[in-house]
């Protein structure tokens, strides 16, 4: 028998393999200190991305195969992690073994995107029913994140509904394994914030270039 990934909760994460918040990590209050200003085409990139889906999304939220292909995919592209040194799987799926020997069911899920050296993983929820918050993401994401078959300590996710965006950091050392999280970025509502999720990205490209 086997539990599906997206059933698990953060009381499940913590109770099962010890993933504690932290909340005192500096790493997301820093990072866009040291992020470069956009360019205009940057910009004007992130313009037509906000264009494309509210066009799209004027009746009902878009499925999550829209928002890979609207919302997804170009920020990616503008992020540079579709050229070298960057390597992108899509469609992986991962088990988790419960280390609990009373509960040895293993816990399987899907990643929707598999991202950029193994190290960053960028997780599309579903945004049709009852317009599902970005934060519900977040168990799923670090269950990934957790399971990662990589000898790196410290990974990165991210997760969108296509209107909302939010980033995470796992460092996977033991015997503490904690997390923390930045701010939920409205895409769609503020050019700021948007102009942020792509320095963001950028950034945590810089954090995942080959030694």
């Amino acid at each position: 028998m086997t539990t599906n990934a997206r059933t698990l909760t953060l009381t499940d994460l913590r109770h099962k393999f010890g993933v504690q918040l932290n909340p005192d990590d500096p790493f997301f209050a820093q990072w866009l200190n040291q992020a470069p200003p956009l360019s205009e085409a940057e910009q004007q990139g992130l313009a037509r991305l906000t264009r494309n889906y509210n066009y799209l999304s004027q009746e009902d939220p878009p499925l999550e195969e829209v928002v890979k292909l609207v919302v997804v995919s170009p920020l990616l592209d503008l992020a540079g992690f579709y050229q070298p040194p960057f390597l992108i799987k899509t469609e992986v799926s991962t088990t988790l073994e419960i280390a609990d020997e009373l509960d040895t069911a293993p816990i399987q899920g899907k990643i929707d995107i598999l991202v950029i050296q193994e190290a960053l993983w960028i997780l599309v929820i579903e945004s049709k029913p009852a317009r599902l918050d970005v934060t519900a993401g977040i168990p799923q994401a670090l269950t990934y994140l957790l399971s990662t078959p990589t000898s790196q300590s410290i990974l990165y996710g991210m997760v969108t509904n296509g209107r909302e965006v939010l980033f995470l950091k796992l460092d996977r050392r033991q015997p503490s394994r904690q997390y923390s999280r930045s701010l939920t970025y409205r895409l769609q509502e503020s050019s700021q914030e948007r102009e942020q999720v792509l320095q963001g990205l950028k950034y945590l490209g810089t954090l995942l270039l080959p030694l």
